[in-house]
Formats: structure tokens, sequence, C-alpha cells
């Protein structure tokens, strides 16, 4: 968070806001304490129902959508940090996005980072059913979490994540809400173990952003 409000401060005299939405079943308790202590100046809100995860297709953190003045969205959902500290883990260079980050910002529906309808058309693709009763899964586990049933809200975290085994989203939010190794027999880097080799996020398609003239 220190690192994007540094960017944030750079770029939000070019009409650029963010906001900022921890997914987090356990709410303030949970995701407060890291938003007081990063004291941001942009937006950040809470979402314990996970809305944004579902609406916007999410399935990994820390995740972005570009949305332009009129509320369209110029690049859906993509792996987005503002710094390699975590390069070593998820093999992803900072820098090309934030270009194309800072691109858009100066040049808006000029700039090349803006999907073309061609594009777009490309990567919407229908929802795979699978990935639909996982929604539904994670949906009900969550219900059954808060109202105490937990030991009956493990079971339909594990089908959830069966169903759509490449949500990290729905892995972590599981494990954060029980103890990973004795509900589950597994935790977070023993499941980035199990990728051997297998990218940790989705590859990112950056255009390379044209070089001004004099």
């Amino acid at each position: 968070m220190p690192v994007w409000q540094t960017l944030y401060g750079e770029l939000k005299k070019n009409n650029f806001e963010i906001v900022s939405v921890a997914q987090d079943t356990g709410g303030a308790k949970a995701a407060g304490p890291w938003v007081e202590k990063a004291k941001p100046g942009y937006t950040v809100l809470i979402d314990t129902q996970h809305e944004v995860t579902r609406l916007f297709d999410m399935v990994n953190v820390p995740t972005a959508v570009w949305i332009d003045e009129k509320g369209r969205i110029a690049r859906p959902n993509e792996v987005a940090y503002a710094d390699n500290r975590l390069k070593a883990l998820h093999g992803l260079d900072a820098e090309p996005y934030l270009k194309g980050l800072r691109d858009w910002v100066a040049n808006g529906d000029r700039s090349p980072f803006v999907l073309s309808d061609k594009e777009w058309k490309e990567r919407l693709k229908p929802q795979k059913s699978d990935h639909a009763l996982a929604a539904a899964e994670f949906i009900l586990a969550e219900y059954l979490h808060r109202a105490g049933n937990r030991a009956d809200a493990v079971a339909h975290y594990k089908e959830a994540q069966r169903l759509n085994p490449d949500s990290w989203n729905y892995k972590r939010q599981a494990w954060a809400l029980g103890d990973a190794e004795r509900d589950y027999g597994t935790n977070f880097f023993k499941e980035v173990q199990k990728l051997n080799g297998k990218p940790y996020y989705a590859p990112r398609t950056l255009p390379e952003p044209k070089e001004k003239k004099n």
C-alpha cells in the first residue's frame, strides 16, 4: 500500500484515483490494521461479501482493473504490482505494467494500453460451468461460516477450490478463517510448490509504449 501511495501522489494531479478493495470475510478486524498502518491517501474499502471478486472474475491479488472517467473498463483484471519485492515468487517485472499505467493516465483513450473492440472480443469468454458452481459453493461456505457452522463450511470451501483450482482468492480466504494444515492438509507455501513451474499469475499481455520523437 505505501508503494501505491507513492504512485498516487505522482499521478493524482492528472485525475487519477485509486480505489483499493480488500477481499476479506474478516472485515475491518482482519484488514483494518493493515490500512491503519499504511495511512493511504486514496480510497480503501473492505469487501466482506467478495462482490468484487465475483463481478470482475478475480482469482488472485493484487489485481487491478482500469476504469475511465465514463465508467468504461479500459483494461480488465490483471496482476498489478507496484514494485518488485516479490518478483522471486511470481517472476513478473512491475515496470512494464507501471509504464502502461502512466501512459494511460497521460493519454486516455489514445493509449495503446486501452483494449480495442477486437481485443475485448478475444478476451471475453463464457464462464466455465465449474467456475460458476465454485462461486456458489464459496458463497454457501461463507454463509455457513458466518452462521457459526465452521465445520460444515470447510467442506464447501474445499469444493469451491476443487471446482476452480486456479482461484487463490478462494484458497487464501478459506485458510485464513481456520487452520489450513488441520482443515485442508496444506498451506500457502505448499500450494505454491505444487505449481512446479506453472505461473502463479495468468501472463499479462502488454504492448510496448511508443517512444516520443523529438
